[in-house]
């Protein structure tokens, strides 16, 4: 079995009780819905540096909730994960944070598996294989509407 390591930076992320074990549950299940091979890093950390890394990586000087850097050859890749857009967005929408989370590893784990979401039929592969993984996790279809 591939290994997967999570990286805390951001001391935020360790005031969630049953996160981190939540967070990796939720990647080996997304792992295995994707066939991913590989090992990979989640880094769990601040707003200023997912901003940083999207300015670079991307051309966007915005912080951003998930970023996926997919690899070559026997390493699948890095997530990295902002607390603070991660905590806005989840209070936004009226989900519990350690849901969006979970959403948003899982979301970050099937673009490393070479799932996108840009073009529409794309998105309509990736969607629903994140709904299910999520529904076998207890969570919520994110991509529901909310009622008005």
């Amino acid at each position: 079995m591939s290994g997967m390591t999570l990286l805390i930076q951001d001391p935020k992320w360790r005031t969630h009780r049953g996160l981190q074990a939540r967070l990796k549950t939720a990647a080996e299940a997304a792992r295995k819905a994707a066939k991913l091979k590989g090992d990979f890093t989640i880094l769990l950390t601040g707003d200023k540096a997912l901003r940083a890394l999207n300015r670079d990586f991307r051309g966007k000087d915005k912080p951003t909730n998930v970023l996926s850097f997919p690899s070559g050859s026997g390493y699948a890749g890095d997530i990295a994960i902002a607390h603070g857009v991660t905590s806005k967005e989840a209070k936004a929408a009226g989900k519990r944070f350690a849901d969006h989370a979970t959403h948003l590893v899982v979301h970050g784990v099937l673009h490393l598996a070479g799932h996108d979401h840009e073009r529409p039929k794309d998105a309509k592969v990736m969607e629903p294989l994140e709904v299910k993984i999520l529904a076998r996790l207890g969570i919520a279809d994110p991509y529901a509407t909310m009622p008005q």
